[in-house]
């Protein structure tokens, strides 16, 4: 989720299509999300307390506000903003993210809750996976389903790093 941009860098081409929600709405999908799982990766090391907030531009592309707190210093925090925008709109729930020009990374959409309460995104290498939540903290049984549904989908769940989420 954090510095999505490096995805682009990374990422590379599966035989396995990774298939995606066919609905988002996009003002549903808007506002603060807190990252409760993710895939380790180089560009949120050291970091915890992780949030995403995205909100509508004017031009129909989304702004991604990304932001975790330093583990080495709680009291400072890292944060980088970049856009998004739907590339198909056949595929709502395949979306790009560009931090630094010209990279863009993949952004799916794997699963998201009937109430927009939780999102499972990754990218299509199967490198990069979060379980994002309304909340700082999820259902046991939720987290769950969701660690199956990205095993079913090729994700090594064995990785998953729950992120600390704690941050008074």
């Amino acid at each position: 989720m954090i510095f999505l941009a490096m995805l682009g860098l990374f990422s590379c081409k599966t035989a396995k299509e990774l298939p995606t929600v066919d609905v988002v709405d996009l003002d549903k999908y808007s506002g603060l999300w807190y990252e409760i799982a993710k895939l380790p990766n180089s560009f949120e090391k050291g970091l915890d307390c992780v949030t995403a907030t995205y909100s509508l531009k004017d031009n129909g592309k989304i702004k991604v506000e990304n932001k975790g707190r330093l583990l080495k210093d709680v009291s400072r925090y890292k944060d980088i903003t970049g856009t998004a925008w739907v590339p198909d709109e056949a595929f709502p729930g395949r979306i790009k993210v560009r931090f630094f020009w010209p990279f863009s990374g993949d952004y799916y959409i794997i699963d998201l809750g009937e109430q927009y309460e939780y999102a499972l995104v990754g990218s299509p290498s199967r490198n990069f996976l979060w379980i994002l939540s309304r909340t700082p903290e999820m259902d046991k049984d939720q987290f769950d389903q969701l660690l199956e549904v990205a095993a079913r989908n090729g994700f090594d769940t064995s990785a998953v790093e729950s992120v600390n989420q704690d941050c008074d």
